[in-house]
């Protein structure tokens, strides 16, 4: 398992919420965390889908994987 971080929209700013992702191959991971809290985060994608990953630098220095781009539908 892998940490990849997924966007939350509709926050007023940018909000990272670090997920439990498994790796497929390359920078593609499929994600294994389920939103406990559907009333307050809107996740950019859901449990289940193949996402495209890029590594990217969060503010304070902090390096991530960030899902960037659906590769396929929910399992």
């Amino acid at each position: 398992m892998a940490t990849i971080y997924i966007y939350l929209k509709n926050e007023g700013t940018d909000v990272w919420r670090p997920v439990q992702a498994e790796p497929v191959s390359g920078n593609a991971y499929r994600i294994v965390s389920v939103n406990t809290d559907l009333e307050d985060e809107e996740w950019e994608f859901d449990t289940g889908e193949l996402v495209r990953c890029e590594s990217r630098v969060f503010s304070g220095g902090k390096t991530g994987l960030v899902a960037v781009e659906r590769l396929s539908a929910t399992i």
